[in-house]
């Protein structure tokens, strides 16, 4: 079993006891994470890891240090938290560092789940079976992973915090092949909500549907984009654009540009941790309750996220996204919402004389951060549209596109949305149809 909050707030309050910095802060991470492999169409690995990891962050002046460890004895304790102060006496001093935060009431959120957490091998094999068994029947392959894990996070400081929030996630994918290749994945809190059947139906109808690929020339196509390839969009905006650090150091397509319109106006997207919608939690990891956050309105660039310290080099309170101390991001948003709309998919299909359907976007990057220019790959699943109809497969194509230039030629947005893993937290899209995206390359395969 994991440590429970007891449990944690005593080794959180033993470690704050040690330490002889001007102030400390501990977080500590417990988790119990299991995961079943298949690949052509057999389960090859089931493991289990269960630990709690320790992370310290020592101020001494305005200097900083940050140790960790996974024992939980008392003299590795000890080590961790001199080493952290050792750390920080050795630094250049932080002339923009103001304070650790103090204690601000935080919301309980339920979201643990006990069907997850007791998923058994067996359980997760059942629905893997029913991957595998559909995959088979149909001729192709199955490959994939299903991950269950029950979280614990907690965090103290030496100024009155103490924050603890429990959750459980379950995640799984799948990759179909033969001539063609199709992908589905889902995300839940409860892992009973997961429907083998439904993802394998899904990734085998489109890897069926890819085979025997026709070749189509680069240039401008009108696109429609499944939640998959939406989502990819939202994790760079978050990772380049939505946060303190970049906004501050001006490589930010935010910065300088709130009130400015820098999309079109039926797009808004916005953070919320709390929201029963996505994987909630209720509170940072500086124990900093989290705080909904307006970035993008009706296509108007509204605000950035932020934590303690790039806060305060503004003046400005902590809406609540910090990272862990020692990652070098600054704050981001993990919990990103992009406002649905009222299309269907056949509103979309029907409305679309020549263009392209994406299934998802692969091994993307950037060209240019500060316009969101990015390029990538289209995978497992891209198909030629003409006249209101999916008439053929196409060879993947790889394009350069600017993903600003993208949300201002949005036509239509999907009314369902889907919650999707990101770089750095979750996402809950729609899928968009996207007028004259740049295709850029062609492949042959």
């Amino acid at each position: 079993m994991l440590p429970d909050e007891t449990e944690l707030k005593n080794i959180s309050d033993r470690m704050l006891s040690m330490s002889r910095a001007d102030q400390t802060e501990v977080l500590l991470f417990a988790t119990r994470s299991a995961l079943t492999r298949f690949a052509n169409s057999y389960i090859h690995q089931n493991v289990e890891e269960t630990g709690v990891e320790v992370s310290v962050r020592a101020v001494i002046g305005k200097k900083i240090g940050v140790a960790g460890t996974n024992m939980l004895s008392d003299e590795p304790l000890r080590a961790v938290v001199e080493r952290a102060s050792m750390l920080a006496a050795h630094q250049k001093e932080n002339e923009d560092f103001r304070s650790l935060p103090g204690p601000e009431p935080v919301q309980r959120i339920d979201a643990w789940v006990e069907r997850t957490a007791s998923f058994s091998p067996d359980d997760r094999a059942e629905v893997v079976a029913a991957i595998c068994d559909a995959a088979r029947n149909a001729g192709v392959t199955a490959a994939g992973a299903f991950r269950t894990s029950d979280n614990a996070v907690a965090v103290a400081n030496s100024l009155g915090i103490f924050a603890y929030h429990r959750e459980t996630h379950a995640d799984i994918n799948t990759t179909m092949m033969a001539d063609g290749s199709g992908y589905a994945d889902r995300l839940s809190p409860d892992a009973g909500e997961i429907d083998g059947k439904a993802l394998a139906a899904e990734a085998i109808d489109k890897c069926l549907r890819s085979a025997e690929p026709i070749s189509l020339e680069p240039g401008e196509y009108d696109v429609i984009l499944e939640d998959y390839a939406t989502s990819d969009i939202l994790d760079y905006l978050a990772y380049l654009g939505f946060g303190a650090q970049p906004y501050q150091e001006q490589r930010s397509f935010m910065s300088g540009r709130l009130g400015e319109r820098v999309v079109g106006e039926n797009v808004s997207i916005w953070d919320d941790g709390l929201s029963p919608e996505t994987v909630p939690m209720p509170f940072d990891f500086e124990g900093v309750p989290k705080r909904r956050v307006e970035l993008i309105t009706d296509g108007v660039a509204k605000g950035v996220v932020y934590d303690s310290y790039y806060g305060g080099k503004e003046g400005k309170p902590s809406t609540g996204h910090a990272l862990p101390a020692g990652l070098t991001y600054g704050p981001m948003p993990s919990n990103l919402f992009l406002k649905a709309g009222e299309a269907t998919i056949d509103d979309m299909l029907a409305s679309t004389e020549r263009g392209i359907w994406v299934s998802r976007f692969w091994y993307t990057r950037p060209v240019h951060p500060l316009k969101l220019i990015v390029t990538g790959m289209t995978r497992d699943g891209t198909f030629l549209i003409e006249k209101g109809r999916i008439t053929a497969p196409i060879k993947n194509l790889r394009f350069t596109q600017g993903y600003l230039d993208a949300l201002s030629r949005v036509e239509m947005i999907g009314r369902e949305t889907r919650l999707r893993q990101g770089m750095i937290g979750v996402s809950r899209v729609p899928a968009l149809k996207v007028q004259g995206w740049t295709f850029s390359g062609a492949t042959e395969f």
